[in-house]
């Protein structure tokens, strides 16, 4: 059995499941965190892909502050419009603003295994989130480790993976609302390789987005019918319960994931219940996804999201 012991800095690494996931104590949020503390959240982040920080409760401006120790930040979201007063880089994923945009309540923009934003050509590098107003039960975000889906597959279907790309676009929303006049003005399409190779790790990540290549996204070169069959064999890969964790927020909790290798699972059981769910998202400026085959991704629609 492997013992958890607090690192030189006494950094306490918790794992929270055999793949993915590990609760980080040991360091405050508020403060300015020194170099070496910055490479030690980056190596537990590495190895486990999505690490968690409980109880840290800080502001709008601490968690701009905590992002950028690690990248530079993109703006809130290539289409929302609601960042609160004098921080756009922060997304607010709060119930009842999705109540006002589509019409129904709503606990996150999109509930179904996604990773965030491929559908443009540097999808993020990673995402920030933290908890602000949490109900009392219910509301767990779920995270996969795609590094480990990928390893877990037989050889002749990683060997397959390797060699495919797939398109992936933003989807399609109604024409009639705010939101769907915006995803129709900026229309954000790109082809990433099926399996992508992490820029620091050199780690093989089945990159598959279920929310992002399932609406009109395809395996280039195959037929529609052939795409859904092989990609439906990759999504039930990534949502294997063993590669997962699932996390119960609490306010003040903050969630720093890798989104090169992760997809993650907003919540789909708050709908019935008359909670609130706010939490607060800044992401990191991402690179261009490169491929088994030193391929970069294609830009096929939109603009690159860069930091400012």
């Amino acid at each position: 059995m492997t013992s958890i012991t607090p690192t030189a800095l006494g950094i306490d690494v918790r794992p929270l499941s055999g793949h993915t996931g590990a609760e980080i104590h040991g360091i405050d949020l508020r403060e300015e965190l020194d170099d070496a503390t910055v490479a030690e959240i980056r190596s537990a982040l590495h190895q486990w892909k999505v690490v968690f920080f409980r109880d840290q409760h800080i502001d709008h401006a601490q968690q701009v502050a905590f992002g950028r120790r690690f990248g530079r930040l993109t703006p809130a979201h290539p289409h929302e419009e609601a960042p609160p007063a004098g921080f756009p880089e922060i997304l607010p994923i709060d119930s009842r603003r999705y109540a006002k945009v589509f019409g129904k309540r709503k606990a996150t923009y999109d509930n179904g295994w996604h990773t965030d934003v491929t559908a443009l050509v540097n999808p993020p590098t990673a995402s920030i989130l933290r908890g602000d107003v949490i109900p009392p039960y219910g509301g767990d975000t779920a995270w996969t480790n795609l590094v480990a889906a990928y390893q877990g597959l037989p050889e002749p279907l990683r060997n397959l993976a390797d060699g495919l790309r797939a398109r992936h676009s933003f989807g399609n929303f109604p024409s009639d609302s705010e939101y769907g006049r915006r995803v129709a003005a900026n229309p954000l399409v790109a082809i990433h390789p099926v399996v992508r190779v992490h820029p620091e790790t050199g780690e093989r990540a089945l990159f598959v987005s279920p929310s992002f290549t399932a609406k009109d996204g395809e395996i280039i070169g195959f037929s529609p019918k052939q795409s859904r069959q092989i990609l439906d064999v990759f999504y039930d890969q990534i949502s294997r319960s063993e590669f997962t964790v699932r996390f119960k927020w609490n306010q003040g909790d903050v969630a720093f994931w890798d989104n090169r290798a992760t997809a993650h699972l907003g919540p789909s059981d708050l709908g019935h219940l008359d909670f609130d769910r706010v939490l607060y998202r800044v992401t990191i400026e991402g690179d261009i996804p490169v491929g088994v085959d030193g391929r970069e991704s294609e830009l096929v629609a939109g603009e690159p999201f860069l930091g400012t």
